[in-house]
């Protein structure tokens, strides 16, 4: 069984940054691709392929979240930074067909 677990998120103003962390249990992140999708629409956010240098992010969060990874301990990170009230979201943790919970990014101007 899959399991993702995201944590970090938290209440900041415009302009400063956050860490989101999702740990995951049941599958080996070097062999898949995993991504950060964020709001009620799961709109994409990042994502990281399974060699973990191959990166894609969506044009809103480009030059200011990094996506990254940890792969001995399965753990993938979203760092954000220049926040806006805009990135305001629940995000989602994301590996195939399987999702975290999410973890709330509360973003004040």
């Amino acid at each position: 069984q899959v399991r993702l677990v995201e944590s970090g998120g938290g209440l900041v103003q415009a302009g400063q940054s956050l860490t989101l962390s999702c740990v995951i249990s049941g599958r080996a992140i070097d062999t898949t691709t995993v991504g950060w999708f964020r709001g009620s629409q799961f709109r994409f956010v990042a994502h990281i392929k399974a060699n973990g240098v191959d990166t894609t992010y969506a044009d809103s969060v480009k030059g200011r979240f990094t996506i990254s990874r940890d792969a001995a301990k399965n753990t993938v990170f979203l760092e954000m930074k220049k926040l806006k009230p805009e990135d305001t979201a629940v995000y989602f943790c994301n590996l195939g067909v399987f999702w975290g919970r999410g973890t709330q990014v509360t973003v004040s101007s």
